[in-house]
């Protein structure tokens, strides 16, 4: 069945909960496997806590972005069945790698839950099954992309692994620059890493794997490859402010985290570089201190506001938001979609969650 949003001008709230629904269902049956029934009894269980966890509540903000590409190729605002099992084959993925994320990050939650690795016991045991938990996620999205029906679905699907080799480098050089003093960071590494991890991962590749699928010319994935650059820094920069910033009931994961693993994000080295000497010796002790305690996380929002990397910040997510919105308007346009594109990115660049 295909998705048609109505003939009046659609929301971008109202194509979210179109594609929370057709993705939650599609998603929910990935984990019907044959072949792995009576393996174990105990595999049987891990693969229940995996389809609970996949399903908690959710943006589907990759799914949806991957129907968007596709109705904005094909200028109207219908999507096929095969699409939406592409799509839930491409949240499988992105599933894989928030559980391997919240491991290396030792998070406590997601999604307003435990972390899957919590779930699962805890410790090293517990992050060793969670990580085997991702792999098998990554390979069964894998395959439900391959086999979702759309003839282009083999040159997205390599596409899509090509990103997630460079998200993969991104990863690398955010942990591994947690090893690096501060003052020895500079605002293109945290730029650089951004991109990779969060732009071209999370924005180009979904809506460029939706216009491939829907056999959109080279030039317009050019185009959508521009919206998803600047729309997804803006998302990544906002996330790091949330990260330090944050609530942790309305993000639904802790609002400490990036403070506690003493991540150098944007924000934190760009208010370092503007900082005087006793401050930055300082930033040094609070980012190296790995502390959960509250008044050491209010003195490091205290130094953030104060010294310019937060409002620092909030510029930069403007520009690249501004710019974003002026490729989006440079989009051919059809059956309102590109309207929902525009209300989408306005909408993540001033989220609380």
């Amino acid at each position: 069945m295909a998705l048609s949003l109505p003939a009046f001008a659609p929301t971008a709230p109202l194509w979210l909960a179109h594609v929370q629904s057709r993705v939650e269902q599609q998603l929910g049956e990935l984990f019907q496997l044959p072949d792995e029934d009576g393996l174990d009894a105990r595999w049987t269980a891990a693969m229940v806590q995996a389809r609970a966890y996949a399903l908690r509540p959710a943006k589907r903000l990759r799914p949806a972005l991957v129907a968007l590409g596709y109705a904005i190729a094909r200028g109207n605002s219908s999507a096929p069945k095969h699409l939406w099992h592409f799509a839930a084959g491409l949240e499988a993925v992105h599933t894989f790698l928030l559980i391997h994320d919240d491991v290396a990050d030792s998070a406590e939650l997601r999604r307003s839950g435990p972390a899957l690795h919590r779930l699962l016991g805890g410790g090293k045991v517990g992050e060793d099954l969670a990580v085997v938990l991702g792999d098998h996620l990554f390979a069964r999205g894998v395959e439900a992309m391959l086999e979702c029906g759309l003839s282009p679905a083999t040159r997205a699907v390599r596409y899509y692994l090509a990103i997630c080799r460079q998200t993969a480098a991104g990863q690398y050089l955010d942990i591994d620059l947690g090893r690096v003093p501060l003052g020895d960071v500079t605002l293109a590494q945290t730029l650089r890493i951004a991109r990779l991890k969060t732009a071209r991962y999370g924005f180009v590749a979904p809506l460029v794997c939706g216009a491939m699928l829907a056999g959109a010319p080279v030039p317009l994935l050019g185009q959508l490859e521009t919206v998803g650059r600047h729309m997804g820094l803006a998302y990544q920069l906002r996330d790091d402010l949330l990260g330090l910033f944050g609530d942790t009931h309305a993000c639904g994961k802790s609002a400490e985290g990036d403070f506690v693993e003493g991540k150098r994000t944007f924000p934190v080295v760009a208010t370092y570089l503007r900082a005087p000497e006793s401050v930055r010796a300082e930033l040094d002790i609070l980012w190296n201190s790995r502390s959960a305690d509250a008044p050491a996380l209010a003195r490091a929002r205290s130094l953030l506001a104060s010294y310019g990397g937060l409002a620092a910040t909030e510029r930069l997510i403007d520009r690249a938001t501004r710019a974003a919105r002026v490729a989006v308007a440079r989009l051919p346009r059809g059956g309102g979609v590109v309207d929902v594109l525009d209300e989408l990115l306005l909408l993540l660049a001033r989220r609380v969650s």
